[in-house]
């Protein structure tokens, strides 16, 4: 079982996404948020997807975006912390990375389905790594972190970000 992780294992600011994690197995939260995530906007029209609940914030297609880009680089980093990689990882601007994403060009259907690959990724990523790999300590955007606090990083902010849809777009849309 993959245990939270301690508080000297990620930097500060990911506090409150490791603390979203229920207890439980984390192979099995990640399988099982992934579903929620799905049930909870596969049914929503394009012009729903497209909605923004104030001016400048993302559309519920950039939010899925960037959860998708940032599970993405969190894998990488995980992967290359676990392999030993002691050279520090780059930070990463989201709110240039949506931008660039351009994610309302393309259909909700499609944005879903590569959050669904890029979990199935993490889930084969963290199935294959055994206990010393995920607790290797390496360096991301200067700061230190353990390939096991980027699985659970990966599953909180999913978490943060699936309370905010249902909160700020989904309850605005009702």
């Amino acid at each position: 079982m993959l245990s939270k992780p301690k508080t000297n294992e990620y930097p500060p600011y990911y506090k409150e996404y490791v603390n979203n994690v229920p207890d439980g197995e984390l192979l099995h939260i990640l399988d099982d948020q992934q579903k929620e995530t799905m049930n909870l906007l596969r049914d929503l029209s394009e012009e729903m997807a497209q909605y923004q609940y104030a001016q400048g914030k993302w559309t519920i297609k950039e939010v899925i975006g960037h959860i998708t880009d940032t599970e993405r680089i969190m894998c990488y980093r995980l992967l290359c912390i676990a392999r030993g990689e002691q050279e520090m990882l780059p930070g990463y601007n989201d709110d240039e990375y949506v931008k660039r994403g351009q994610f309302n060009r393309f259909s909700l259907s499609d944005l879903l389905h590569h959050q669904s690959l890029v979990r199935q990724n993490t889930l084969l990523l963290l199935s294959s790594m055994d206990d010393e790999a995920l607790r290797r300590r390496g360096n991301a955007n200067g700061s230190e972190v353990t390939a096991r606090a980027l699985g659970y990083i990966i599953a909180g902010h999913e978490i943060h970000h699936r309370r905010l849809i249902k909160d700020r777009y989904l309850n605005s849309l009702q």
